[in-house]
Order: structure tokens, then C-alpha cells, then sequence
């Protein structure tokens, strides 16, 4: 089972969100649902949310490691840093 470090952003605010799951389609569509309350951060600050970064990892302790480090270096400077050393990425 592969589990994926994921990067969403609202489209209306610009804001990021990081986390990991094991089935990203539905966790974003969960995100976007306004009746799911599991998702407290991307219900409190506005949406719609869109997929901008993932990675796949095999062991969820991976997947939970990277969610950290994503979060402890800043969403936005990793994202940065991410479309230097690929600029496919990149806005």
C-alpha cells in the first residue's frame, strides 16, 4: 500500500495545507466537502482546495516524517525549493 505526503492550496486565499493519506482522490475530495468535518484547517480558511505537490511513499512512517519536514522548513520555501531543482514545477 503506498501512502502519499500531499500539498493543497486554496484557490481563493492562495493558503497551503500539508498531509499525508492513503487515498489521496478521496482525501481531497474530502477537503472540499463542505459536510465532512475530519478536515478542521481546510474548513476554517476558505477553498475551493487543489492538489499542488504529492509524493508516494511506501511506509506510512515515511509519509508521516516528510509531512514534518514539509511543515517544520515552511510550505510556501518548500515548494520554492522543490520548483529549483525542478523547474517543471515551478508557477
Amino acid at each position: 500500500m503506498a501512502y502519499h505526503v500531499y500539498i493543497l492550496q486554496s484557490q481563493s486565499t492562495g493558503r497551503y495545507y500539508c498531509g499525508h493519506t492513503d487515498d489521496l482522490a478521496r482525501r481531497i475530495h474530502q477537503h472540499n466537502d463542505p459536510d465532512y468535518r475530519g478536515s478542521r484547517t481546510t474548513k476554517v480558511f476558505q477553498g475551493p482546495w487543489e492538489l499542488v505537490w504529492s509524493q508516494a511513499l511506501e511506509i506510512r512512517g515515511e509519509a508521516m516524517r516528510a509531512e514534518r519536514r514539509i511543515k517544520k522548513r515552511g510550505i510556501g520555501r518548500f515548494l520554492k525549493d522543490q520548483s529549483k531543482m525542478r523547474p517543471e514545477l515551478s508557477r
